[in-house]
């Protein structure tokens, strides 16, 4: 099944292939950041494909003269030791901040302007732009002329129509992804001609939500969508999918943190743990995914 519109294809090609290749997609949270790795960086980007990350997400924030910056804003004080909200901070202040528990002589660990980051990786490699809506007006021509819009997903809540109306407007037909907390939400763009709209990404604050049936993601995938779930667990605690996460596979089982997630059907489910979540994919496809077989899975993986 390819997801998006027909008119689109070409565009999606790459995505497209991607789901074609390994099924299910892993998307690697802020990349991964372990040791002297920094989130949101070229080297967090390297380490995450090296995990096993199918899509990586980037953060994106813009400073106050109009540079856009990889970084996830509200995270100054613990990543740069600084009491500064970046999105009132210009160029050069930026620039000048450094990540303090891994910057030393000849190796300096700066704040990576997000189109040298991009760019260092044209080609082949997916991300998933979180948080890059606010500065789409500006953003979205700076992106077009990377010529990597078959490798970036864009996305934003549903309800914003502000910035989707912006969205519809380019003459780049980004990928885009609508955040979603109802199935109303989920399917409201999807026949809008001028978005090129291939997946919903769900969110499941609790267990009433609609987006624990099955059927859901089967609909919506022959609507012409991917459904993406998020199985990172936030600092705030806040639940993005009814529990089912990176915590509960890790620290208790995969059975009842990840397992759920691919019964439901999410064609993308975004991890902190990507390496451990690619060994358990790799392990349903190896000996089933139902009964006996995934069971023989689950201990194997358990066991190691």
């Amino acid at each position: 099944m390819n997801f998006g519109q027909e008119q689109y294809a070409g565009v999606n090609r790459l995505l497209n292939e991607r789901f074609g290749n390994y099924g299910t997609l892993i998307a690697v949270h802020r990349g991964t950041a372990s040791g002297s790795i920094v989130e949101n960086t070229a080297a967090a980007v390297t380490a995450a494909l090296a995990s096993g990350g199918d899509i990586i997400e980037i953060d994106v924030v813009g400073s106050t003269d109009g540079e856009f910056f990889a970084f996830h804003d509200g995270n100054e004080l613990r990543l740069c030791g600084v009491d500064k909200d970046m999105r009132a901070m210009d160029n050069a202040g930026i620039r000048d901040l450094r990540y303090r528990w891994v910057d030393r002589p000849g190796r300096t660990a700066s704040v990576e302007p997000l189109v040298e980051l991009l760019s260092s990786f044209k080609g082949s490699t997916l991300f998933n732009l979180d948080r890059s809506w606010h500065w789409w007006p500006t953003l979205l021509p700076v992106l077009a002329q990377l010529n990597m819009a078959d490798q970036l997903l864009l996305k934003c809540a549903a309800g914003n129509h502000q910035a989707i109306s912006v969205l519809r407007a380019s003459p780049v037909k980004f990928p885009f992804m609508p955040i979603c907390r109802t199935l109303e939400e989920a399917q409201f763009h999807l026949r809008d001609e001028e978005l090129n709209t291939v997946g919903v990404e769900l969110i499941a604050p609790g267990p009433g939500s609609a987006f624990l049936d099955p059927e859901i993601h089967r609909v919506l995938n022959t609507a012409g969508v991917f459904t993406f779930v998020n199985a990172e667990v936030l600092s705030t605690g806040i639940a993005l999918f009814a529990n089912y996460d990176d915590e509960e596979a890790v620290l208790g089982s995969p059975a009842t943190g990840w397992e759920p997630l691919f019964e439901l059907g999410a064609n993308v489910i975004q991890t902190d743990w990507p390496w451990l979540l690619r060994d358990y994919r790799w392990l349903r496809e190896q000996h089933g995914r139902s009964g006996d077989q995934a069971a023989v899975a689950l201990g194997e993986y358990v066991g190691r």
